[in-house]
């Protein structure tokens, strides 16, 4: 076993390739439907706001797909990212466990996002693409977007859930230093927009909001595409080099996952943690629990449905079978901003359904203990997003103490939250409040959902 705090990979082993799990699944996924047919998304159905490489991603059936070496110059920034050997954090909590986390709050925009967002960039940029336009909650993917579209000479336009806007201004200069145009969704900019301002003024917006508008932003003009920081196919696969790293790196520790963990929003930092593992389990060569985490008050994977929907507010995007709590489901305001998403990537999804991987939910409180203490014995502050799964850590570390046993447990440490100190301010005056979603009101909003086929 390894005795070292730090595990890393030299340049040479940046991995050359993405991993695909599709075609290794036990069946074929659902297939997304076109929301005014109800039938199958054709290729052709996603060219008005995704270029032809990305769409050919997005249906791939190959295992493998080469990362393009002017995509790994630019990874080679900050990747591949350190695993971590969370010593100071097993002591503190007097665990017999192994802690370790996968740090990736140390590309430029502080966390995961970069490794899709530099990719699907250049993939744009190639295609003859002008401007991207997208949404953020957090500010997380929207900065990674802002930094890329500089990096190839591409304008970035990014609606920002109105409520984070307000609570995070950092990461909305971060944005604006690297050239990006940020609004407050939901704006008057689109027609999606105005209608929800209509119905509620004061809206804090949502991810399903905002991804109405930046869709509809792109679909009615020529120069500018889509991108999306989750959910599809083709992001995950980007976000697979997370987990091909830490399976090299594990190995190098002489270490073998016994517990996964990884927090859960839209999908794409725990997929891109979780899938290269979940080959393995597939294949019989791990035993490991792979444990997703999401906040009480958006408890998409623990009290939603498994039936199609649309993945935004409006009503525009393809049909997904996925967890859902309804694309009218408006959450609360609470600082972990990236998990404010109604549905989860169709892929995840699928892997929840079959028993693969395992959902659970914290509300804000505790959460920001656990991430409190991560940062006082670890000395890195977590996102609040990425504080979910530190929470998850912090319990099965303890379990390991009741009962002694010596598990080697890998966290995805999907950014730093140095951006969010407000929240922490928060926390620390005790002005948060811990939210759990009335059951009534999930119900209340999945009664919006399209009449087309219904879950398995």
């Amino acid at each position: 076993m390894d005795e070292s705090y730090r595990i890393t990979l030299s340049e040479k082993e940046l991995p050359h390739a993405w991993y695909n799990i599709v075609p290794d699944l036990p069946e074929p996924l659902a297939p997304p439907l076109n929301p005014k047919t109800g039938k199958p998304v054709t290729p052709d159905d996603l060219k008005p706001i995704f270029p032809d490489n990305l769409i050919a991603q997005e249906v791939s059936q190959e295992p493998w797909i080469e990362i393009p070496e002017p995509v790994r110059e630019i990874y080679r920034l900050w990747r591949p990212s350190p695993l971590h050997r969370a010593r100071n954090l097993e002591k503190y909590l007097k665990t017999p466990a192994r802690i370790y986390y996968k740090n990736e709050g140390v590309s430029p925009p502080g966390s995961h996002k970069p490794n899709t967002a530099v990719a699907q960039a250049y993939f744009n940029k190639i295609a003859g693409v002008k401007r991207l336009a997208t949404e953020t909650g957090a500010g997380q993917w929207g900065s990674a977007l802002s930094f890329a579209c500089r990096l190839f000479d591409m304008q970035c336009t990014v609606y920002m859930v109105k409520v984070s806007y307000e609570q995070k201004p950092y990461r909305r200069i971060l944005m604006h230093i690297w050239g990006g145009e940020v609004y407050p969704s939901p704006t008057d900019r689109t027609n999606a927009g105005r209608a929800i301002l209509e119905k509620n003024p004061n809206s804090n917006g949502s991810l399903g909001i905002a991804i109405s508008e930046a869709v509809e932003d792109a679909a009615t003009h020529e120069d500018t595409n889509y991108a999306l920081g989750s959910v599809l196919n083709h992001v995950l696969l980007h976000q697979t080099i997370i987990g091909l790293e830490t399976q090299k790196q594990l190995k190098l520790a002489e270490e073998k996952p016994d517990i996964l963990i990884g927090c859960v929003g839209g999908g794409s930092n725990f997929g891109g943690f979780a899938i290269p593992f979940v080959k393995e389990k597939l294949d019989g060569k791990l035993d490991a629990e792979i444990i997703a985490v999401e906040p009480t008050s958006c408890p998409t994977l623990t009290k939603g449905l498994y039936e199609y929907d649309y993945g935004d507010t409006a009503g525009m995007t393809p049909l997904m079978l996925m967890y859902t709590l309804g694309h009218a489901f408006e959450p609360p305001g609470i600082h972990a901003g990236g998990l404010r998403y109604h549905g989860d990537a169709p892929l995840l999804c699928y892997l929840v359904k079959k028993g693969l991987i395992s959902p659970r939910a914290y509300t804000q409180n505790p959460v920001f203990e656990a991430a409190t203490i991560f940062a006082r014995t670890e000395g890195i502050i977590p996102a609040p997003e990425t504080s979910h799964a530190i929470k998850a850590v912090v319990d099965e570390a303890i379990k390991c103490r009741e009962t002694g046993e010596e598990k080697c447990i890998v966290v995805c440490f999907s950014g730093h939250g140095h951006f969010d100190l407000a929240a922490y301010d928060d926390y620390l005056a005790g002005k948060l409040k811990d939210y759990e979603y009335p059951e009534e009101k999930i119900k209340e909003a999945l009664k919006d959902l399209p009449k087309f086929p219904t879950g398995l």
